[in-house]
């Protein structure tokens, strides 16, 4: 038995129940697929292809070429997601693309481009057609079942007479469909191997891409599956690659003494306590510079030891991922998190966790750096080949201790319930100082108001018009009164213009128009009071009366109120007789109020901020008598506040351009007003960063509202989010690509309606960027173990 016995029984209880809730394919379905794509990419096809057409049928940006048929087909002639995915990264990846910016043939790297001639390009796909045809003679001639000195021998032969594709994810996903029984199914590097590992299995010696199909192909058998089949039930159950490292539970002086406090807090922590909280270094670029600059300020050493002890830091803070390398799975009902943490004492490891949560400071203790976890097994063992003795944070890489680890976590009782579980902390972005003469949309929104007095904001949901419109009227109400930005503030001015929990006292007020809201409550009216049991009328003045009142009261200081969803009010009925007054050259004129027979004026320093969703009504059918009163600015999707922001291979600009661009062609009348806001695409003001909240936001907030737009005409949603999110057929969303265990493939489907977009130039930066610091961080390590 190659297989645990206990794995062996939860492999097959899994591979049932994904197979009887439809979530595999059958092997007739899959043959049926494989064969459907050979037909078309097979080497007996390429062979008879050259020039232009060879060309675009093996690296083109249409749909009948073999880049979308591996990463982004996904419909009943060839569903790509069920063979394995390769999405991700740029198109650099395929070694030679067309770019989306200037039709120009690239090859090269992300971080050396080389634009090609027609000729040059042509002869590359001629050397990739004659690369996949002699891959496809070796393994031709490999034995069904083959030893691990077969698969010694395929990877050789390979990385001779193929070297270009086949070590590359689309080479590998190419041959894994025409020889299904001889290889597996994952095409991403390392992933086999991490399999593997979870697998409790010894990994075979030597890199690449092929050397490791023999035990896949065995233990597939052994299962009574296919490989194919095997490879889906590991991502079900395992999610991508996890790292393991081991902290340290020792401050150097007494063994293990700081043990309590991770195992009852449910966390790793370590000291350096005067280095403060490090919270501002995540996501940060700069982050190992911070980190080593307050080393050499508070723990002065030689610049080995600050070096090593930043990278530690840095890798506690920023390197332990929660999410694994690409995403979560699911064990045992519960979704598999983060990295894998060892809290160990020298040899002996004390417990073994799983990482759940970001970085906080807890300034109460001497230990005070931390990662939230979730502890799997609190059995004491000592490792087997011991490493990163030396060291308070270590990545964990010998393969005997990384097998004992899964071997303890697999037997492990039930661990404890979470105790005191620690929150995590919310970290506030500030915004940055502006100048008294505001900038931006800030400075348009000044500029309407010192002509007009008022001004509404309007566009497409997800603009920021609330934001901006809060953000203007808090920047210039300080400047009136203070004379500096508002975040520049001390808490007790920060009143004055807010007035915190009594906003009937500050400069800046909000309130809200609804089909309920009336005159009587924006300028005055009688309301029910009871009295002694016994039920009166008393007048009561309205938000905007009061305001103008205290305005008068105050004339040195400038009064804002910003009335957000302004159209969805009966403007007319609200404003009444003010309209005749709100113009800037009748400021001050006073008018008689019908109500209660008092004369009432609008003060020079009122000022008004309105906010319209276009969604809900358009511009032109708002009174025109307002419409004269009030100057307008228009806030459309703006995909320039996303920068550069690229998540898992998504460049988030270019995408919310590319589905906007779709939402005009497929929605119909008024599609422009009905586009999506950049501001979803934000958190805290910073393009979203991780894919968990991009997940949450396109789920959450993006589907509902195009849902909505399409009025349940699921066609028109499927030509806008693309087949793999829209199923037609049964008139719903695939909201299972949402769960975590499927976010690798949620990846793709995002991908499949704008695919030419991993040709853009912000993919192709990111995937620069990565390529240099994974070959940067791979050298640091190199530099470690040395």
């Amino acid at each position: 038995m190659i297989l645990d016995k206990k794995l062996s029984q939860e492999l097959r209880e899994l591979f049932n129940k994904l197979f009887s809730e439809g979530k595999l394919l059958s092997e007739s379905q899959a043959d049926t697929f494989r064969h459907t794509f050979h037909n078309r990419f097979g080497p007996d096809i390429l062979k008879n292809l050259d020039g232009e057409a060879l060309l675009e049928t093996m690296h083109g940006q249409g749909k009948d070429n073999l880049p979308y048929w591996l990463e982004f087909k996904n419909d009943d002639e060839f569903p790509t997601r069920q063979f394995g995915s390769i999405s991700g990264g740029s198109a650099f990846k395929f070694g030679i693309f067309r770019r989306k910016e200037t039709g120009t043939w690239t090859a090269g790297s992300p971080i050396n481009p080389k634009e090609l001639s027609l000729e040059e390009a042509i002869e590359i796909a001629r050397k990739n057609r004659n690369q996949i045809i002699e891959g496809c003679k070796i393994l031709d001639s490999l034995p069904t079942n083959g030893t691990d000195e077969v698969y010694e021998y395929l990877q050789k032969s390979m990385d001779e007479l193929a070297p270009d594709i086949s070590k590359v994810a689309w080479g590998h996903k190419y041959f894994s469909l025409l020889y299904p029984n001889k290889l597996n199914a994952t095409h991403a590097q390392g992933v086999p191997q991490f399999f593997l590992i979870k697998l409790l299995q010894q990994v075979p010696q030597g890199g690449g891409r092929y050397i490791t199909g023999g035990h896949f192909v065995a233990i597939a058998n052994e299962l009574g599956i296919s490989p194919f089949h095997l490879v889906a039930i590991l991502y079900t159950r395992y999610g991508y690659i996890r790292s393991y490292w081991r902290v340290g539970t020792s401050d150097g002086v007494t063994p293990h003494n700081r043990w309590d406090i991770m195992k009852e807090g449910n966390c790793v922590a370590v000291g350096w306590s005067k280095l403060g909280d490090l919270s501002e270094i995540i996501g940060n670029n700069d982050g190992r510079e911070i980190i080593r600059r307050a080393l050499e300020v508070h723990y002065p050493s030689t610049p080995a030891a600050i070096g090593k002890s930043t990278k530690q830091l840095f890798m506690f803070v920023s390197g332990i991922n929660i999410s694994g390398m690409y995403g979560p799975g699911t064990y045992n009902g519960d979704v598999v998190k983060g990295d894998i943490v060892l809290a160990a004492d020298g040899a002996r490891v004390l417990g073994i966790g799983e990482l759940n949560g970001d970085y906080y400071y807890d300034p109460s203790s001497d230990f005070p750096h931390r990662r939230p976890v979730k502890w799997l097994s609190l059995e004491e063992w000592k490792q087997p080949d011991v490493e990163g003795l030396q060291t308070t944070i270590h990545p964990m890489r010998k393969e005997a201790n990384l097998i004992e680890t899964e071997r303890r976590i697999l037997y492990a009782p039930a661990p404890p319930a979470i105790i005191n579980p620690n929150p995590e902390p919310q970290i506030g972005i500030a915004p940055k100082p502006i100048t008294p003469l505001l900038n931006g949309w800030p400075g348009r929104i000044q500029a309407v108001l010192e002509r007009k007095r008022q001004v509404i904001l309007y566009g497409p949901p997800g603009t920021g018009k609330t934001f901006w419109a809060e953000y203007s009227a808090c920047e210039l109400a300080a400047y009136s009164i203070f004379g500096i930005p508002f975040d520049q503030l001390t808490a007790e001015q920060r009143f004055c213009i807010l007035g915190e929990n009594d906003v009937s006292r500050g400069t800046v007020r909000i309130c809200c128009f609804h089909p309920a809201y009336g005159y009587e409550d924006f300028l005055e009216g009688f309301r029910p009071e009871s009295k002694n049991g016994q039920m009166h009328f008393t007048q009561r003045d309205g938000i905007f009366k009061r305001l103008c009142l205290d305005a008068k009261a105050r004339p040195g200081e400038k009064f804002y109120l910003i009335i957000d969803e302004i159209n969805r009010g009966d403007i007319p009925r609200i404003f009444g007789e003010l309209l005749t007054i709100l113009e800037k050259n009748k400021r001050g004129k006073p008018i008689l109020l019908p109500l209660t027979g008092e004369l009432f004026s609008v003060p020079e320093n009122v000022y008004i901020i309105g906010t319209m969703n276009t969604a809900d009504r358009s511009i032109a059918l708002l009174d025109t008598a307002l419409r004269r009163r009030f100057g307008f600015i228009e806030l459309m999707p703006d995909s320039k506040v996303l920068g550069n922001a690229v998540v898992e291979g998504i460049p988030l600009g270019a995408w919310l351009d590319a589905l906007n661009s779709r939402i005009c062609e497929h929605v119909g009348r008024d599609a422009r007003n009905l586009q999506i806001g950049h501001s979803y695409l934000l958190d805290r003001g910073s393009p979203i960063a991780d894919f968990p909240n991009l997940s949450r936001a396109v789920q959450e907030d993006i589907l509902p509202l195009l849902e909505e737009y399409c009025y349940e005409d699921y066609g028109k949603l499927e030509k806008i989010l693309g087949a793999d999110l829209v199923d037609v057929r049964n008139q719903q969303i695939h909201h299972e690509l949402f769960e975590p265990s499927n976010w690798n493939e949620l990846v793709r489907a995002l991908l499949v309606p704008s695919h030419e977009i991993t040709a853009s130039i912000q993919a192709i930066d990111y995937d620069a960027k990565t390529f240099t610091e994974d070959k940067s961080e791979i050298m640091d390590d190199e530099a470690g173990e040395s």
